[in-house]
């Protein structure tokens, strides 16, 4: 066997430092994965661009989409009472309802590229404000859904892909089909019916609605908002977590005729150990994508699941301002849901090369 020479100390640190020929060259761990330097901040370039490009058109679309929503803002915050002219016209002038409509959207867009999202007519607060109170409760909702529904569909998912056509691939499959194709509030409305108010022989064993009872303190508050959890957990993971499962299976079986699978059974390892080392590993991709995107979804929340669970969260606070509608609210909220599902993407189109260099290039 011929052996490979190695530069020395001296040579590699003049090939590597500045003015050298060597300068600028791709780093050893670069290479490995078959990037580019050049090439690698160009496509970071376009996708950050892109993000940008998006985050405005969202801006733009979050100011004229809600103002066709019918209802008048000044009605809801006079309590549909009967007031004057002069009143309804201080209304206006008071949340800029006045002023023409280019001139609305500039204030608006300008007010936003500076983190000021504007009041609530309803709450005469803040927007930013309302968001961020009800962020950490959508936050503990959909991302406990998230972590248990994104490892439920992958393992289940690997495992139909791995013994497809088996018994176990057709029940994990058709129930996956079932759960997904169920509309989440019918869904939750069913489990509030059956598990919260009780069908006999059932009895009711968890709270119709709401975060907390209100009347816990300590390790018993934990307790309280995990018993309250149970409900709107169990129907985002049934709903959601179908979609993991048959990406990854999908994926997984497109490489399962791969030869370095074969070569990889022909040295001995064990079957487990191909589909763990090799198989699902570049099987990731589509699976990846799918987890950033529901990582978006998780900022945005579940609208109607919180909706039916009365869960004090984003979702809920979204349902809410469209039923007066609250425009600043609403728009608010629309911007902060897009710009989540946006930067996930984004990031995820940023990692993609770390699993398929070809990306990349």
């Amino acid at each position: 066997m011929s052996s490979v020479s190695r530069p020395t100390t001296a040579e590699a640190g003049a090939a590597n430092g500045p003015g050298s020929a060597g300068a600028g060259r791709p780093s050893p761990s670069l290479r490995a994965r078959g990037l580019s330097v050049g090439a690698y901040p160009r496509y970071v370039t376009g996708k950050l661009a892109g993000a940008a490009v998006s985050l405005l058109a969202v801006l733009v679309t979050s100011f004229f989409l809600f103002r066709m929503i019918p209802g008048d803002p000044v009605k809801f915050m006079t309590g549909r009472r009967p007031v004057s002219a002069e009143q309804i016209a201080v209304y206006r002038r008071e949340f800029g309802l006045d002023l023409p409509l280019w001139q609305q959207f500039t204030d608006y867009c300008g007010k936003a590229l500076t983190g000021d999202l504007g009041t609530s007519y309803q709450f005469r607060a803040p927007v930013v404000d309302k968001i961020t109170e009800a962020l950490p409760n959508t936050l503990l909702l959909t991302g406990t859904a998230f972590v248990l529904y994104t490892a439920l569909g992958v393992f289940l998912g690997t495992r139909s892909a791995w013994r497809h056509g088996g018994l176990g691939d057709r029940l994990h499959t058709g129930l996956a089909l079932t759960l997904y194709s169920i509309p989440s509030f019918w869904l939750g409305l069913l489990l509030i019916i059956v598990l919260s108010v009780g069908v006999d022989p059932i009895p009711g064993l968890f709270p119709t609605g709401g975060m907390e009872s209100g009347r816990e303190e300590g390790f018993a508050h934990v307790v309280d908002v995990a018993h309250h959890l149970v409900l709107p957990v169990v129907t985002l993971v049934a709903v959601e977590y179908g979609q993991t499962l048959l990406v990854t299976r999908s994926a997984l079986l497109d490489e399962m005729g791969g030869d370095y699978l074969t070569t990889a059974r022909a040295k001995g390892l064990r079957d487990d150990l191909v589909r763990r080392r090799h198989a699902v590993p570049n099987a990731l991709l589509p699976t990846v994508t799918l987890v950033f995107v529901n990582l978006g979804r998780t900022v945005a929340g579940v609208i109607l699941v919180e909706t039916v669970f009365s869960w004090p969260g984003l979702g809920g606070l979204f349902y809410q301002a469209l039923s007066v509608p609250d425009l600043p609210l609403v728009q608010g909220l629309f911007f902060v849901f897009a710009a989540a599902v946006i930067l996930m993407n984004t990031l995820a189109d940023l990692l993609y090369p770390l699993f398929d260099p070809r990306v990349g290039r």
